[in-house]
């Protein structure tokens, strides 16, 4: 690569470097120590290898923009030698690959990692929740994954970031949170879940955002939420709770009846619900009864075999009586039929 005076714009007073639409494919390798805050967008950047700025001394680069570029791995060890990077910015790359290591295995200060719009590819998702289960980002206080399309998030995936604050997880594709977890986030104070395909939240997500003590705002708008008897706790817990923000516009999306109609005036008999049911315990009592009533019709049969004892041994000798003559007449016939002698003595007294 050109060195870079040639493909950037590098201010020493603010202390900046922009490489901005520069065709750059590689991090120019001599950017200036006095660097704090990089920026390398617009670029046909599509790796970023072990070596990407360990050649280079930069102590105090502290806010690093990598996004819209063209990157689809970043490797092992690829910001290992940023000792003072709080800022990193990924977002708008199609990364195919981001390596659980890329932080190395030290820890990082890092304090802000934005990637949103790329995580669409699925592997993606799974480098990352190792990444951040991994315990090396233990200091980061926001997380950005925005605009990825997510459907599900691994249950266990922000279990190592004791430090978050804000997470964004807006305009993706989420269907449910049943299965993730929050606990641990103790110092976490907004949470964006807007613009998702969320149709209700369950008491157990309900519990874990009661549970978080900071946390203030909670964003809810635009999921596609079904009123029906399932979502009275979401509403119970609306109308109690000052964590949700602008609650007074979550509207139904289902039924039709429903549509438009505000979360927080739904009560009991618009959901036309009925004394709810423990659905397990009702089938544990019918299995219960089906048993006893058939243990009844075992025992009444075996009462009436017993009480009919004699009867039932006669009947038995007469069919076995009767199977025996007809096998001496099928016997007999078999025998005439197998003797020509008898079956011409047969014939001539028919005659």
């Amino acid at each position: 690569p050109r060195s870079c005076l040639a493909l950037c714009v590098c201010s020493e007073p603010a202390r900046t470097v922009k490489c901005v639409n520069g065709n750059l494919t590689a991090v120019p390798p001599d950017l200036p120590p006095y660097v704090r805050t990089l920026f390398i967008t617009g670029n046909p950047l599509a790796a970023l290898p072990a070596a990407a700025f360990s050649d280079q001394r930069l102590p105090d680069l502290g806010a690093l923009n990598l996004s819209a570029n063209h990157l689809r791995q970043v490797e092992d060890d690829a910001f290992a030698s940023l000792p003072a990077l709080r800022q990193l910015d990924l977002s708008g790359n199609p990364l195919a690959s981001l390596s659980p290591l890329a932080f190395g295995e030290a820890g990082s200060p890092l304090e802000e990692l934005a990637l949103r719009g790329s995580l669409r590819d699925h592997g993606v998702l799974r480098n990352l929740t190792a990444l951040l289960q991994s315990g090396v980002l233990r200091n980061l206080s926001r997380l950005e994954l925005a605009d990825n399309g997510l459907l599900l998030l691994p249950a266990s995936m922000f279990a190592a970031l004791p430090a978050l604050r804000h997470l964004d997880l807006g305009n993706n594709s989420l269907v449910s949170l049943r299965n993730v977890s929050f606990q641990g986030l103790g110092q976490l104070q907004s949470l964006d879940l807007s613009g998702n395909s969320l149709s209700v939240l369950r008491n157990g997500t309900l519990a874990q955002f009661r549970s978080l003590p900071v946390l203030r705002r909670i964003g809810l708008a635009h999921n596609t939420w079904v009123c029906d008897c399932a979502i009275e706790d979401l509403v119970a817990w609306l109308k109690e709770s000052d964590q949700v923000e602008g609650k007074e516009a979550l509207t139904c999306a289902y039924p039709d009846k429903m549509l438009g109609k505000a979360l927080l005036k739904i009560d009991s008999s618009d959901l036309d619900c009925s004394t709810p049911v423990d659905l397990p315990s009702q089938l544990q009592t019918s299995y219960v009864f089906l048993g006893i009533v058939l243990a009844l019709i075992g025992a009444i049969f075996l009462l009436v075999l017993y009480l009919n004892r004699k009867g039932i041994k006669k009947w038995m000798h007469n069919i076995r009586d009767a199977c025996r003559d007809h096998m001496e007449g099928y016997h007999y016939r078999y025998e005439i039929n197998a003797d020509p002698r008898l079956t011409n003595l047969s014939s001539n007294s028919d005659v």
